[in-house]
């Protein structure tokens, strides 16, 4: 990609070089980079890691422009000469799709802070009223999670390459991944919103002006129910979860006239599907050799981490009781 730095200039019209890429960060979907030219204005290249095309740029656009015009702020996502907001890169190893958007200087966000709980809340309520409506079934992803054979074929292949989490991966099969996908069903079509569905601390910067919203990719159908008790889980601390902190979260998207009320466990079903898959599709990128080293080791790493952090059901039962009232 270090070579792409011009033709990306090119490609978006950005004027002469020299242009430079720096990486920044890698996330499961993608790599940042930061684009900089010789008049030191910068742009966030995004190049995506797995396959996507324009339909689905066309609907991270969509919402994210019903978002803007709901006070909802969010980096600009640009289109190139030819009117397209995904861009063909050729690389050293072929060809890589690139997306262009607005450089965020900001700090992350700490979900510590009350106002930023607000303004969250309240973002969220907007994103579920301007994408209401939606009649498209979600993504497997969120809707479905491996089954017994699924993680059995698994293990073994973890198990032949003697990675060292191996143990732990199938203490995981037995335990966590059982108790969670009982949980784990088909949404209600009468909940469906076309939404973020990335809606992570990570992905929020406070910058000068407030807040703003990072990493639309993943927009598409979800279960407004479903979205928000996932957020709630995450923002209000996960397995160490405030209860605090969750009902004022509830309280802002409420008061930003968001539909949706946690129930009880079964509101937290797109939380373990997607923990559930996540967990089996970076496993699955660990043991296969016709990955990169560098794809290996990612995936190595947060198969770690995210088993030493599988959602755990008892913390989702008290932020139920934490917002049932709200």
């Amino acid at each position: 990609m270090h070579d792409s730095a011009d033709f990306i200039a090119g490609a978006y019209e950005l004027g002469p070089g020299p242009w430079a890429l720096t990486p920044v960060t890698r996330g499961a979907l993608g790599q940042i980079w930061r684009l900089t030219g010789p008049d030191g204005p910068a742009w966030a290249a995004k190049q995506l890691l797995f396959d996507c095309d324009e339909e689905d740029v066309a609907r991270e656009a969509a919402l994210r422009l019903a978002g803007e015009r709901l006070g909802i702020a969010a980096p600009r996502l640009f289109a190139n000469r030819h009117g397209a907001r995904l861009t063909r890169v050729p690389t050293a190893d072929g060809v890589t799709a690139v997306k262009l958007y607005d450089w965020i200087e900001g700090t992350r966000a700490d979900v510590a802070d009350p106002a930023l709980l607000d303004w969250f809340g309240r973002t969220m309520g907007l994103l579920h009223r301007a994408g209401a409506g939606a009649t498209e079934a979600p993504n497997e992803w969120y809707e479905r999670c491996p089954r017994d054979g699924d993680w059995k074929d698994l293990h073994g292949k973890v198990t032949e390459a003697g990675l060292p989490w191996e143990d732990a991966l199938g203490r995981f099969i037995g335990t966590s991944a059982v108790e969670l996908a009982r949980w784990v069903s088909p949404s209600d079509a009468a909940d469906r919103v076309i939404s973020h569905l990335d809606l992570q601390p990570q992905n929020v910067l406070v910058g000068p002006a407030g807040p703003v919203l990072l990493d639309w990719d993943n927009a598409g159908p979800t279960s407004a129910e479903r979205e928000l008790a996932q957020a709630l889980f995450v923002w209000s601390g996960g397995n160490h979860g405030d209860p605090a902190a969750a009902r004022r979260l509830v309280h802002a998207y409420r008061q930003a006239g968001g539909p949706a009320t946690v129930r009880g466990p079964e509101s937290f079903s797109m939380l373990f599907a997607t923990a559930l898959n996540y967990i089996r599709v970076q496993a699955e990128a660990a043991v296969d050799a016709e990955l990169t080293a560098a794809q290996r080791a990612f995936a190595n790493g947060e198969v770690v981490a995210r088993l030493a952090d599988v959602p755990d059901l008892a913390a989702v039962l008290r932020l139920v009781a934490a917002v049932t009232d709200e």
